[in-house]
């Protein structure tokens, strides 16, 4: 069976069941102090526990996607797939596409020319990009949080349907998604923080990535054609790639996002001792030490449930214009997929509304 196979979940939580029901019959004929009893004792024990979290991990890995398959788990997958010309150039791969209501994914390699990183990456591209083939369209880059899978974007929140649903009812123009996640050198979390000596990895999102779609597909290049979207990690990424390259990047919805660096043992050194580099992933520090960009943004957090509820707070109200800040905060929610979709109703047409209307080529 499949790692994140539902029956597999169901059948491991059932056996975890049965070896309670077990463990509850045979206990009284294990109660003696001889060696063989004691042993019994403990062999029940251990085996409810690991069946246990089993079935819990199972569900947890299923919820989250942290593994794919049994090969991802145990790190042998070596599997390779065939690169498919889908009429697009300046290195991106495409492994596969598929077509989705009110349009189509391609999941691709997005190639990092000059940072010489590389990502998978799923893009949606709705109906009206193949039936006007002589228009440029906007383009949103959404990011997941860490350690993330950019598939649960998809899978969990919905986005291109989310999308296609908004276009269908004229709440916004034909929008193109890239999907990824910010950790581009797993399983190091890197914030997307331009590490000294180390990967690149906001240059990564904000130039290579950016720089493949505009080369690859039909996206405007302005800044106004571009937005950026995420939950978490990727929505702290997400508010610091549209503040530090307002000539990139116009508007971004941050979800549940926070507003400076994390620094644990997921991350390591990501400024090398540099205050500067420290200073310049602060948020905060860049709304009270820089001039203020001209970028609209949203973040969304709640009352109850979330942690950064007063940091939220601090951050509007450090607001200057000419950039723009907006708020959605709901009377409580945790931080989670569910928080997330009852914002996203909102927060998607909102920032597709944001971005330039496709124009001619």
């Amino acid at each position: 069976m499949e790692l994140t196979s539902v029956k597999l979940q169901l059948l491991v939580a059932g056996l975890a069941v049965a070896a309670l029901v077990a463990t509850v019959w045979l206990w009284p004929r294990l109660s003696s102090r001889r060696w063989p009893a004691v042993l019994g004792r403990v062999g029940v024990l251990v085996g409810d526990q690991v069946l246990t979290l089993t079935a819990l991990g199972l569900i947890g890995n299923s919820y989250f996607g942290f593994y794919s398959s049994w090969p991802d788990l145990l790190g042998t997958d070596t599997a390779t797939a065939p690169i498919t010309v889908a009429g697009v150039g300046a290195g991106i791969r495409v492994l596969a596409q598929h077509a989705v209501r009110g349009g189509r994914i391609e999941q691709v390699i997005m190639p990092g020319r000059t940072t010489h990183l590389s990502e998978e990456a799923y893009i949606f591209l709705p109906t009206a990009y193949f039936t006007d083939k002589h228009q440029r369209f906007p383009a949103i880059l959404s990011l997941t949080g860490y350690p993330g899978d950019p598939r649960n974007l998809m899978t969990r929140l919905d986005l291109p349907g989310r999308m296609a649903k908004a276009i269908a009812e004229h709440q916004v123009k034909p929008t193109i998604l890239v999907m990824m996640r910010p950790s581009v050198v797993l399983p190091r979390d890197t914030e997307c923080v331009d590490v000294p000596r180390g990967p690149q990895s906001q240059a990564y999102f904000a130039t290579d990535v950016r720089q493949d779609m505009i080369d690859s597909y039909r996206v405007g290049s302005g800044r106004e054609y571009w937005g950026l979207l995420g939950g978490s990690t990727g929505g702290y990424c997400a508010l610091k790639l549209a503040m530090t390259h307002p000539d990139r990047f116009s508007a971004a919805v941050s979800l549940s996002g926070y507003y400076k660096t994390i620094i644990d043992g997921t991350t390591g050194d990501l400024f090398a001792g540099d205050k500067t580099v420290e200073q310049r992933n602060d948020l905060m520090w860049r709304l009270a030490g820089l001039p203020a960009p001209p970028v609209n943004v949203l973040v969304t957090t709640s009352k109850k449930g979330e942690g950064n509820y007063q940091s939220t707070q601090r951050f509007l109200a450090a607001v200057k214009p000419p950039m723009q800040a907006s708020s959605l905060i709901l009377p409580s929610g945790g931080h989670n997929f569910n928080t997330w979709n009852r914002e996203l109703p909102q927060a998607l047409p909102w920032l597709a509304q944001q971005l330039h209307a496709p124009a001619a080529v």
